[in-house]
């Protein structure tokens, strides 16, 4: 797709843009200096894509329907047998459906994505399969990814593997879903404002959020870097630390991968946990939208983890509860330049831009009105802060995180981990397809105030499960310091070997 030296029209729509006045005279002499620069684009336009090669064949596959998806959790069933042996041989995994796999339709959850094929398979894609691993397709996520309940998929909803009309959580849906029923061995998922962990707690999964960087983010579609994550959700806590085992580390491309520790988290898995030191944060109780039942279930696992000889104390962060009004200009401005007007990527980092996602991507400018309403929100929201406001909130909330992440580490030298409930509250009904526009957006974000903070302090956060109310999952989530994997999955381990959660 060549680039063509822009018409008089063309630049002065540009010149309008920019708030530049140029008489005809002036058009014609930019022109005329643009020229060098187009050739120089066409240049590139003509050498050959530098990407990673695919390794291991596969097939498109089929969108599964009726009784074979009855909880719409599936988008693609297909099957990618990995190497011949190695760490995962003989698990099955899904992929959240905004990671790449070579030749196998993706949507991430938007109709204006229908249709895309990715060229490349996602570096953690290549890790799963070169680990023995079998791919077996894509687990439904919400549009774009930006919905913490399971009801603005473009393909309609995805049901709670628990309670049918019930949320899953979000966005990592179907990956939370297909691994509570038992269909899949293990999932990946993604989580910039809580998107393992909130689906993980209405599910009743394992849903590690790692820190910052801990796991590449090359090849899945990105939402702003900052708050970018990806990693394990399971069905036990033994399968979560393996997987993330064979996930992390550097890989080359991936710029938000700074001074990364990598650990063997499996040997976490033993041992006793007396001496460790693990604070109640308060605040993590104290949301407006809290539910009793849900508290009383993660103090009651709390006085189990102190049988275990954990001790167990009670700490205040005040900080936490404003910490997701930061997240808002992070991620609302995030991703309206990355993800919207950005095509997928923006610009200004070293990392593996796939072009054909990006080309494809675009013609969401020809379609917005087909966006869930949370999209629609959040890029009309976020453009009309950028047009008005410029950018100083993102970067005053940016200085304010380094306040939070101070505080939230002032506790973690205090204490080993923190704890809360990972959600205030549990799966709630899914809108009526007829919902007004206020509860569609409301059930697609009342559940992020206690994940969304450790998103843009990148501190490494795990969705335990430890209870059932209601006929529902409670979920609570452990806190711990930057790359201290193996201390969440050592206290993870110890408590859910304490007990079956499901009769907590």
């Amino acid at each position: 797709m060549a680039v063509q030296v822009p018409t008089e029209e063309q630049l002065r729509e540009v010149a309008a843009e920019v708030g530049l006045s140029l008489t005809d005279a002036d058009v014609k002499s930019y022109i005329d200096l643009m020229r060098s620069s187009v050739a120089a684009y066409n240049v590139v336009d003509a050498m050959p894509d530098n990407l990673p090669r695919v390794k291991y064949p596969r097939t498109p596959g089929y969108r599964p329907t009726g009784d074979e998806n009855k909880h719409n959790a599936w988008y693609i069933k297909t099957k990618v047998e990995g190497a011949a042996r190695g760490k995962l041989k003989g698990k099955t995994v899904v992929l959240k459906d905004n990671i790449m796999l070579a030749g196998v339709p993706m949507m991430n959850g938007a109709a204006t994505l229908e249709g895309y094929v990715p060229d490349i398979d996602a570096t953690v894609v290549q890790r799963v399969l070169d680990a023995g691993g079998t791919i077996v397709g894509k687990a439904h996520c919400e549009n774009f990814c930006l919905s913490g309940g399971s009801h603005t998929n473009a393909t309609g909803p995805v049901h709670n593997p628990h309670k049918m009309g019930y949320s899953a959580g979000g966005s990592s849906s179907g990956s939370a879903v297909l691994v509570a029923l038992g269909e899949v061995d293990m999932a990946l998922g993604g989580d910039q404002g809580g998107s393992i962990r909130m689906p993980s707690s209405f599910s009743g999964t394992y849903g590690m959020k790692p820190t910052h960087g801990l796991v590449p983010y090359t090849g899945i579609m990105p939402i702003e870097i900052y708050v970018d994550h990806t990693g394990p959700m399971t069905a036990n806590v033994s399968d979560n630390a393996l997987l993330l085992e064979v996930l992390a580390g550097p890989d080359g491309y991936d710029s938000r991968q700074i001074n990364v520790k990598t650990h063997p988290y499996t040997k976490a898995l033993q041992g006793d946990i007396k001496g460790m030191k693990i604070g109640l944060v308060t605040e993590g109780f104290a949301q407006a939208n809290a539910e009793k039942d849900v508290n009383a279930k993660v103090r009651e696992a709390a006085k189990k983890f102190e049988a275990l000889g954990a001790e167990v104390g009670e700490v205040s962060i005040p900080m936490h509860l404003v910490a997701p009004a930061l997240w808002m200009p992070i991620g609302t401005e995030g991703l309206t330049q990355t993800m919207m007007w950005g095509d997928g990527y923006g610009v200004s980092r070293p990392d593996l831009y796939v072009t054909s996602l990006m080309d494809f991507h675009r013609n969401w400018r020809n379609r917005a009105n087909e966006m869930s309403d949370t999209t629609k929100l959040f890029t009309m929201f976020g453009t009309y802060i950028r047009r008005n406001y410029g950018s100083r909130y993102y970067g005053k909330a940016m200085n304010q995180t380094r306040l939070l992440t101070a505080a939230y580490d002032a506790a973690l030298d205090e204490y080993d981990l923190l704890m809360m409930p990972t959600t205030p509250l549990k799966a709630t009904p899914l809108p009526p397809a007829d919902a007004p526009r206020e509860l569609y957006v409301e059930r697609a974000l009342n559940m992020i105030s206690n994940t969304a903070p450790f998103d843009i302090t990148h501190h490494p956060a795990m969705a335990v499960p430890c209870g059932m109310s209601d006929g529902l999952p409670v979920s609570l989530m452990l806190v711990g310091k930057h790359f201290d994997e193996p201390t969440i999955y050592k206290a993870a381990f110890a408590f859910e070997q304490s007990g079956n959660w499901k009769k907590m």
